[in-house]
């Protein structure tokens, strides 16, 4: 039984997976945590993965529409806090500082509560839910720090990807001014000696 409760753990926090959203130009998305009680860790994590200079502004709000925490231009950013409140929290995403470039932004928004929900200690003696619980708990940070392994590494491959793909893009543009200026002062020069022998055959005519 206590594997069962172990292993529904297990898929409850695969279940609290990233989510992905395209935001275009000068568009502002708003998400929604239900945290069921005061004093519930309210969680959140966002890491833009393409689109300009890969930034967003943010902003957290709690039930009173209260700002909790906001910031302007991030690639990144995670951050827990204690709901002082039972009720709807809010992360909004915006791109608004963009006036071109779409971005697609990786996140989660998750209460503790959310992933606490599937599991049913009340058959158990407290000793047994102590022990299932510290089991819990600690196959939930072993997941969460591979999550975040993985996620990091992620952002920071499609990053290097955009990284590459830019200096490409500007090594081929260097290249073709680069091809043109030779042809200019190939030119350039044809037409230097062309006048240059022209005013020569002038003068030895006069």
């Amino acid at each position: 039984m206590r594997l069962l409760i172990v292993a529904g753990s297990i898929f409850a926090l695969a279940g609290a997976s990233l989510l992905t959203v395209s935001l275009q130009p000068d568009e502002t998305s708003c998400f929604y945590v239900f945290a069921d009680k005061p004093q519930v860790n309210v969680n959140y994590y966002f890491a833009v993965q393409s689109g300009g200079s890969f930034d967003i502004d943010y902003a957290v709000r709690g039930p009173d529409k209260k700002v909790i925490a906001q910031d302007e231009k991030q690639r990144q950013g995670e951050w827990s806090f204690v709901a002082d409140t039972a009720g709807e929290y809010e992360l909004c995403l915006s791109n608004r500082m963009s006036t071109f470039s779409e971005k697609v932004v990786d996140f989660q928004f998750t209460t503790d509560s959310d992933v606490q929900a599937g599991f049913n200690f009340g058959h158990l003696a407290d000793e047994t839910i102590n022990e299932v619980s510290e089991s819990v708990e600690h196959i939930r940070d072993q997941v969460n720090h591979v999550m975040k392994s993985l996620q990091y590494y992620r952002t920071r491959s499609h990053r290097n990807h955009a990284t590459v793909k830019s200096t490409l893009s500007r090594i081929y543009t260097f290249s073709l001014y680069e091809i043109l200026f030779c042809l200019g002062m190939a030119l350039l020069q044809v037409i230097v000696v062309e006048l240059f022998f022209r005013f020569r055959v002038k003068d030895f005519e006069v």
